[in-house]
């Protein structure tokens, strides 16, 4: 790639924030990143929003990112609205990506923004139902019912209060996975326990709280392997990210000691293929993209950020990704592998289980996470030697994975 560079991030602390509005989020996320980046709002050229959920929530359609920032000093400036289910904001990042390296722009914003929690509960979990393919709803239902057929879960693992109709998916998932690899619940509850315990020193997630392997697998279910712990939660939040070419560098006179290089940035979406076909799962397609175009292995990697929507989707991602072997995705986590001070720490910011997961917002927060962990900010999760991060942020669901997938390297 074109040298290109993210010189300013910022996010709001996530979790439940019904005294606040979407536009107070947003404004605190882009405020802290103007800062981060030592730049003013007048050094924006172009604003790219993600954003999922206001359009069901409040009904605001249409000009969304409009209507947050032209009243925040952005008046004139191109706004693009995209939307890409929990990928949006990571799609944002790519979209100012492209309008740096076409010449378009030398400055771009992308932020990524959801009010999600609401009193009624039913309408929390309902705004996900259309994160698939509305008019093959009875067919996206039955493929993702068809990855468990053949098992039995065990009694009392199903919860009896509403929850979001995607925990299946990744039910589907674990038992997909189960048919041709050694996995177990056990060590979908190492996952979550690690990412628990990451959080406790990360002033900005959702919870702080630590849990142990076996408080996890006592915890109350939602539908096995999962239990409450191993789920992201509803979430409210905003996060913003900056980024130039090597010109704005010298013309706004940044701080270049805490400029972090862009190594590659692809997104892809889903294909049609048989559930066991491994190869062609939509992150190993577009990661084994990302590294060849970044000339970067996985081998290489330091520390990474990815989609922990759940803790089976860590354990899937580990293995496409090519962190680890296929098939050991679940046991590389248990030995401590992805635990600070392991082989390649994974989600040192407690991940979407525990960070919390507004769902636009996710993409850019795990770039926040690894821009830290790169400048060596990250206090008591920093990770050693930090010199080389992967993101990987996906969304929806179509046929047996993902709509939409977001893989990025970053270096310092």
């Amino acid at each position: 790639m074109t040298a290109i560079y993210i010189v300013g991030v910022g996010m709001t602390p996530f979790g439940r924030h019904l005294d606040k509005s979407l536009k107070q989020l947003c404004a605190s996320a882009v405020n802290e990143a103007l800062v981060d980046a030592n730049i003013t709002r007048e050094s924006i050229e172009e604003i790219h929003f993600g954003n999922c959920i206001q359009g069901y929530m409040e009904g605001q359609h249409m000009i969304r990112g409009h209507s947050i920032f032209l009243e925040q000093g952005f008046g004139g400036v191109p706004i693009f609205n995209l939307e890409s289910g929990c990928a949006s904001g990571s799609m944002a990042f790519n979209q100012a990506l492209r309008g740096l390296l076409s010449g378009q722009t030398q400055v771009a914003m992308a932020v990524g923004a959801e009010k999600m929690v609401d009193t009624d509960k039913q309408k929390m979990f309902e705004a996900f139902n259309s994160a698939w393919d509305i008019s093959r709803t009875e067919w996206q239902l039955g493929v993702i019912a068809s990855m468990w057929e053949g098992f039995e879960a065990p009694a009392g693992s199903t919860s009896e209060k509403p929850y979001s109709a995607f925990m299946d998916v990744y039910k589907g998932e674990f038992f997909n996975h189960l048919r041709h690899f050694d996995i177990t619940q056990e060590q979908v509850a190492a996952i979550c326990a690690k990412n628990h315990q990451h959080s406790v020193h990360n002033p900005k997630a959702q919870f702080q709280v630590s849990y142990t392997q076996e408080e996890v697998l006592k915890a109350p279910p939602i539908t096995f392997p999962l239990t409450l712990p191993m789920c992201a939660p509803i979430s409210d939040g905003a996060a913003a990210v900056i980024v130039c070419t090597e010109e704005a560098l010298d013309k706004y006179k940044i701080d270049k000691s805490r400029a972090i290089t862009i190594l590659g940035s692809v997104v892809g979406a889903g294909v049609e293929r048989a559930p066991d076909d491994f190869d062609r799962h939509i992150v190993t397609r577009i990661s084994n993209s990302l590294y060849e175009k970044a000339g970067v292995g996985p081998s290489d990697v330091d520390l990474v950020e990815l989609h922990d929507a759940t803790a089976v989707g860590e354990l899937l991602e580990t293995e496409a990704l090519g962190l680890c072997a296929p098939g050991e995705g679940g046991a590389f986590a248990e030995k401590g592998e992805t635990s600070l001070g392991g082989k390649v720490p994974i989600n040192t910011s407690g991940g979407l289980e525990s960070r919390g997961h507004p769902i636009a917002a996710t993409g850019i927060a795990q770039l926040h996470d690894l821009t830290q962990q790169l400048r060596h900010e990250a206090g008591p999760r920093q990770v050693e030697n930090a010199h080389i991060a992967l993101q990987c942020n996906v969304g929806g669901f179509w046929g047996v994975e993902e709509a939409s997938a977001h893989v990025a390297l970053l270096a310092k």
